[in-house]
């Protein structure tokens, strides 16, 4: 079964292309026989696009040009239908580089959120590894299935995705001591811990992605608490982006700055004492009932209405079928014929 998108040759049927209008706007279609793209600045058939390679400039009834390209990776996860929010592209490249998720990995990932990360993670990992993803809401799980059979083409083989709380479903699923990865994703990653340390390898990596300083500060010492990893290390990560025409050199006005934290610790052996750091005398002692005024345990969680949820899987789902049929088409057309 293929998992790696179409990344070259002429534009087909099922095909999402990127449409950058002249003032640098973007829209992303699925090409669809026969369907028009309708925009303020005039009407544009699929019909147009398909057949033309990669990277043409098409123009629409109104004679306005729009270059088409079949989208990046960072282009998809930004533009595909969402059932929760994603890791943005920023924050997935520093999750694959500070875990050090390599090809043939196995990776535990919770949770699927719509997807995103879970892309980049099949990416990295390739045919020979293995994802297992856990999410709490079944319709987010859909949401994410279908964004993966979009981008992919097809359904992959080395990836499983789980309904249910990641402390209950991940002894179930991995046995002891064989994960080489968990990327934890999630409101209270620290309740987790004990199903995590049991299954990573020693020296395998835990990194959580976390929203808040409050959420931050709790897991890194869950973290230590348990005696069974190294000392955490966080980071967030900010982008900012530069203009540049001719003399004209400057910062840009917008930037992506704060979107969430990233915390990693390594798994030691087992029975391993980690030796103490030598560090000055702080103000920093605490107790439980510190640590739960600071991070009170009903986090809230932003809930998308029924209606946009409902709207955005039956996107996912249309686009997941239009990419399945693409490719089924594309493998009979490639298929050998006997004379």
């Amino acid at each position: 079964m293929n998992e790696t998108p179409r990344s070259s040759g002429p534009f087909r049927a099922g095909d999402r292309v990127q449409l950058t209008g002249p003032k640098n706007r973007m829209n992303t279609i699925t090409l669809v026989p026969g369907k028009l793209f309708h925009s303020h600045r005039g009407v544009l058939e699929h019909d147009a696009i398909i057949g033309l390679p990669d990277g043409s400039v098409v123009t629409n009834n109104a004679g306005v040009e729009h270059l088409a390209l079949r989208p990046l990776l960072t282009d998809f996860v930004m533009s595909m239908p969402r059932g929760a929010a994603i890791v943005y592209p920023k924050d997935a490249a520093q999750i694959l580089a500070l875990a050090d998720i390599f090809p043939g990995a196995t990776v535990v990932e919770a949770g699927v959120g719509s997807g995103a990360l879970s892309l980049w993670i099949l990416r990295a990992i390739g045919p020979e590894g293995r994802l297992h993803s856990f999410e709490r809401r079944e319709e987010f799980a859909d949401v994410a299935r279908d964004n993966a059979a979009t981008f992919l083409g097809s359904d992959p083989e080395n990836w499983s995705v789980t309904v249910g709380d990641l402390q209950e479903a991940l002894p179930a699923a991995v046995e002891p001591g064989t994960v080489d990865r968990v990327v934890l994703d999630m409101l209270a990653p620290w309740e987790t811990l004990d199903a995590v340390t049991t299954a990573l390898k020693p020296g395998g990596v835990v990194i959580c992605y976390v929203a808040t300083v409050t959420q931050l500060s709790r897991v890194a010492e869950a973290i230590r608490a348990t005696g069974h990893y190294t000392h955490p290390q966080s980071s967030e990560t900010m982008v900012r982006g530069w203009h540049v025409e001719g003399l004209a050199v400057r910062p840009d006005h917008r930037m992506i700055a704060h979107t969430g934290f990233l915390l990693t610790a390594r798994r030691l052996a087992p029975g391993t004492v980690l030796p103490e750091l030598k560090r000055r005398p702080s103000k920093s002692d605490y107790s439980d009932e510190d640590v739960e005024a600071w991070t009170p345990g009903a986090l809230g969680e932003r809930e998308s209405s029924p209606k946009s949820l409902r709207k955005r899987m039956r996107e996912a789902s249309t686009s997941a079928g239009l990419a399945k049929a693409r490719d089924a088409a594309g493998a009979d057309e490639d298929a050998p014929t006997v004379d």
